[in-house]
C-alpha cells in the first residue's frame, strides 16, 4: 500500500527540523516608521496597523494595545506580502535525466521544505504553475490545515501538454510508454484533461502552449496546441471558475494563446509587435519571468546544465530581454513570477532589480507583485495592498524600497495572516 503524501510530511517534518507554526496573539499592533501605499505610491509616516485574528482591522487607529502582542518597526517601512505568480515549489533545481529519480513522495517534501523559504523570503502568496501526481495540491492543503508553514497557494496540478510538448515527459524511450500527467490532443480530450484535473483540485489551469528551453526535443519558438485546441481549454476552465496561464515562448503560440482567452502568458520570450498589440487589446498578463536568465549565466555551466537545455537556453535569453522591454514600454499589464525552482527558491525578489534594469520604475516593480499579481489571480478583495479587512500579509524592509529596490530581498519582518515568521 502507498503511504499518503501528507502522512509522509507530518511524519518526516520534526526530522527536516520544520517547526509548527508559531502560536500568536489574537490581536497584533504594529508600529512602523513608514508603509508604503502601493495603490498610489504614497510612503506613509508612523503607521499603525491593527490585526485581529488574520485580517487587518484598522490603520493608524489609537486602538488600545492591552492584551495584544505590539511590534516596534521605527525604521521600517511596511509593504503587502509579496505574490509571486510562477513558481514551482515542489521542484529544485535538478535537470536532465536526473529528474527522473525524483520520486513524487520525495516532490511532496521538497515543497515543504521550498514553501518555507518563500514564505520566509517575503512571498506570502504564489502561484504554483506544474507540478507531478498534484503534490503541490496536497502542500496547499497541508499548508492550509497548518501542518507546516508556508504561502498561500493557487496550484494547478499538472500542465496541459501535447503529445512530445514540454510539459510531457520525454526523457525516456519508446519501451517505457512514458507519458505526463498532463498529456492530452484533441479538443474531446483537451476538455476531459482541464475537468480532471479541476476535480482533483486545481485552482488554475496550466497549459503549454509552445516548446520549451528544459525539455528535450522541442523547440522554444514551436507552437504546440492549435487555436482550437486552446479555445476548449479555456472555455472548459473559465466555465468551471479557474483561470489558465499559458506558457509561451513563441510569438504564434503567444498570439494564439491570448486570442483563445487565457489570462496569462508566461515567459514570452519571442513576443513580437503584434504580440503585444494583441496582450493589450485583449488584456492578458504577461509574466516575464526574467532573473532566470541572469542566475543561469553565472551557474549553467556549474549546476551542468545538460547541452540539450543549455543551447535553447542561450539562444532563448538572448533574445527575451529586449523583447520583454517593448512589452513594458508598450503598456502590457505585467504581472511578477520568476519560475523559481530553475534557480533556488527563496531568490525570488531578486527579479524586481530586473524589472527596473529594463525601465519600470521601483513603484512599478512593486506593483507587479502586489496590486497586479492579485487582480490576476482574482484575489484584489484578499491580498495585494495594506487594508482593512485584507488578510494581514505584511512584510518589513529596512529603508526606502522606492529608493532601493533590493532591501526587497533581505525582509526584515515577515507576517501572513497575523502570524509573524521572520522578524530580525
Amino acid at each position: 500500500m502507498k503511504t499518503p503524501i501528507l502522512f509522509l510530511i507530518a511524519l518526516l517534518l520534526p526530522c527536516a527540523g520544520f517547526a509548527q507554526q508559531p502560536i500568536q496573539p489574537q490581536r497584533v499592533v504594529i508600529h512602523a516608521g513608514h508603509m508604503l501605499d502601493v495603490k498610489t505610491g504614497k510612503m506613509l509616516d508612523n503607521v499603525t496597523v491593527l490585526i485581529e485574528g488574520d485580517k487587518i482591522s484598522a490603520i493608524n487607529t489609537d486602538a488600545a494595545t492591552a492584551g495584544a502582542r505590539v511590534i516596534d518597526l521605527p525604521n521600517a517601512t511596511l509593504l503587502p506580502g509579496l505574490i509571486d505568480v510562477h513558481t514551482h515549489l515542489t521542484f529544485d533545481p535538478t535537470f536532465g535525466y536526473q529528474e527522473l529519480g525524483v520520486s513524487i513522495p520525495k516532490e511532496a517534501l521538497i515543497g515543504a521544505k521550498n514553501a518555507r523559504i518563500t514564505l520566509e523570503a517575503g512571498f506570502t502568496t504564489v502561484r504554483n504553475v506544474g507540478a507531478s501526481g498534484y503534490t503541490d495540491v496536497a502542500l496547499r492543503d497541508a499548508i492550509n490545515e497548518g501542518m507546516l508553514p508556508g504561502p498561500r497557494i493557487l496550484a494547478s496540478g499538472p500542465a496541459l501538454s501535447i503529445t512530445g510538448g514540454h510539459c510531457d515527459q520525454n526523457l525516456l524511450p519508446y519501451e517505457w510508454h512514458a507519458r505526463a500527467d498532463g498529456t492530452a490532443d484533441g479538443i474531446e480530450h483537451v476538455q476531459q484533461k482541464v475537468r480532471e484535473i479541476i476535480k482533483y483540485g486545481a485552482d488554475v489551469i496550466k497549459v503549454c502552449a509552445t516548446g520549451g528551453v528544459l525539455s528535450k526535443g522541442d523547440d522554444p519558438r514551436a507552437s504546440q496546441y492549435t487555436l482550437e485546441e486552446m479555445k476548449a481549454i479555456v472555455a472548459d476552465a473559465h466555465r468551471l471558475g479557474r483561470k489558465v496561464a499559458a506558457h509561451a515562448h513563441g510569438a504564434q503560440g503567444i498570439a494564439w494563446a491570448s486570442e483563445a482567452g487565457v489570462d496569462s502568458i508566461e515567459h514570452g520570450s519571442y513576443i513580437d509587435n503584434a504580440g503585444i498589440a494583441l496582450l493589450k487589446k485583449n488584456g492578458t498578463y504577461l509574466v516575464p519571468t526574467q532573473y532566470l536568465s541572469e542566475w543561469m549565466r553565472e551557474n549553467a555551466v556549474k549546476i551542468g546544465l545538460p547541452p540539450m537545455y543549455a543551447t535553447k537556453m542561450k539562444e532563448v535569453t538572448s533574445i527575451s530581454r529586449q523583447n520583454i522591454k517593448k512589452a513594458f514600454d508598450a503598456g502590457v499589464k505585467i504581472a511578477f513570477g520568476t519560475d523559481a525552482a530553475v534557480y533556488p527558491h527563496g531568490l525570488n525578489a531578486h527579479e524586481f532589480a530586473v524589472y527596473v534594469q529594463i525601465g519600470m520604475t521601483p513603484l512599478q516593480a512593486i506593483q507587479t507583485a502586489t496590486v497586479n499579481a492579485a487582480d490576476l489571480l482574482g484575489w484584489t478583495d484578499r491580498v495585494g495592498s495594506v487594508e482593512q479587512g485584507k488578510f494581514a500579509d505584511i512584510i518589513a524592509v529596512n529603508g526606502d524600497p522606492l529608493k532601493d529596490v533590493t532591501l526587497l530581498q533581505n525582509p526584515v519582518m515577515v507576517m501572513k495572516g497575523g502570524t509573524v515568521y521572520v522578524q530580525k
